[in-house]
């Protein structure tokens, strides 16, 4: 998948793939700015919010760098669903705040996009958070997350102060705790619109528009959280249970009951298992077996589709075997005739497609192999909502038309 964000990022941060993702702290400046309103603004970040039934935690207000309390700002429930109080947002937007939303790609097509892109790229889950500031309200104090960050300043202004780490790849769940800040500044300054910067996990970092007297900041945090040696260790836990010789008691007491393992027995067993399931396999078994997003789905109820796209968390994976070609995705391994690969590829590209144009630039039946695409959770029907979110963003690509 070809994206106008994935490529614009690279460019700013002088990256060529997503191989210093998380190695060291980088800056610059969008080439084309015209990206940052496309993505959101502050009008389009308080519509969302008004039309969602959202609660804390994943919308928080902030003051003076604290939480405020949800009864500040969510109304009364709409049958029976909480909502956010958008006359009491606007005052406090008005006194200065911070609004924070969670994962905004839940909510919005063109986030959605973007963060399946990044996460094409980046062969990592994406979600996005978005922070819009108010007045001279400051941010979060000093803090470091436990992964890495692409931060774009889509409006707007914010002071930022970068350090480096204190423990060298801290975890959310950890050893021991990472509370004492690193003295050694990287970079201040302030991020303007079209500004874009990664900060990898453990920097310490903190924002805040204290030094304004009016005026906003409107920034997107797209959060992408790596595997670890310590994830690698738990997925081969779970492959043990497979195993009768690990689900069995440690014997504490040498009574030597029938099928109970010895020390040398799960270590050999273990070395087994370590070389069977490396982290390359897992992480592989990962991208393959990562579940179907949520999508659209009417089942023809109002007609075939006449334009689909995939929407799988990561590229699929389509291997060529003699006469047949399989695929691998969301959980499932799918297999067609050798000949349908022209137009599986097509389907499978990230990008919306319109099946008769498939069907006619590869000579293929394409409509039999979008349906089965669509059923199986790889694709999804190419609704006018959905197709908004890659308008002007997936480059070289024109809208297909929806039914």
């Amino acid at each position: 998948m070809k994206h106008l964000a994935v490529e614009l990022f690279q460019i700013a941060l002088g990256w060529d793939g997503p191989q210093k993702l998380g190695r060291e702290f980088a800056l610059g400046h969008l080439g084309d700015t015209g990206l940052c309103s496309r993505l959101l603004t502050p009008s389009k970040l308080l519509d969302v919010v008004m039309r969602r039934s959202l609660a804390a935690p994943q919308i928080r207000c902030l003051q003076n760098g604290t939480d405020l309390s949800p009864d500040s700002y969510m109304g009364s429930q709409i049958n029976g669903m909480p909502m956010v109080d958008m006359q009491a947002v606007g005052r406090l937007l008005r006194s200065g705040c911070t609004i924070v939303l969670d994962a905004v790609d839940l909510f919005d097509p063109t986030m959605e996009v973007a963060c399946r892109a990044l996460q094409w790229w980046s062969h990592e889950l994406v979600q996005v958070n978005c922070y819009l500031t108010t007045g001279s309200a400051p941010g979060f104090p000093l803090h470091w997350d436990d992964h890495d960050v692409l931060i774009v300043q889509l409006s707007g202004e914010k002071t930022w102060e970068v350090r480096g780490p204190s423990r060298v790849a801290p975890l959310y769940r950890d050893a021991e705790p990472n509370t004492a800040p690193s003295a050694n500044v990287i970079w201040s300054g302030s991020m303007l619109p079209g500004d874009v910067m990664h900060i990898p996990r453990g920097h310490w970092h903190q924002a805040t528009r204290t030094d304004r007297a009016d005026g906003h900041s409107l920034h997107a945090t797209f959060g992408i959280t790596k595997r670890t040696g310590v994830d690698w260790l738990l997925w081969l836990a779970d492959h043990s249970r497979e195993h009768e010789l690990f689900r069995h008691d440690l014997d504490r007491w040498d009574t030597k009951l029938e099928g109970q393992p010895n020390a040398a027995q799960l270590e050999d067993e273990f070395e087994a298992l370590r070389k069977r399931f490396t982290p390359d396999t897992y992480l592989s078994s990962r991208e393959h077996q990562q579940r179907p997003s949520r999508h659209v789905a009417t089942h023809n109820v109002f007609g075939p589709p006449t334009s689909v796209v995939c929407v799988t968390d990561f590229p699929p994976d389509i291997k060529p075997c003699g006469d047949t070609i399989e695929v691998l995705a969301v959980g499932k391994r799918l297999t067609f005739a050798a000949r349908a690969e022209p137009a599986l590829r097509r389907l499978l590209s990230g990008h919306p497609e319109t099946i008769e144009q498939v069907g006619n630039d590869t000579g293929l039946d394409a409509t039999i192999l979008a349906e089965t695409l669509v059923e199986e959770g790889l694709c999804a029907e190419l609704t006018d909502e959905l197709a908004a979110g890659y308008q002007g963003l997936v480059t070289g690509l024109d809208r297909p038309t929806t039914r």
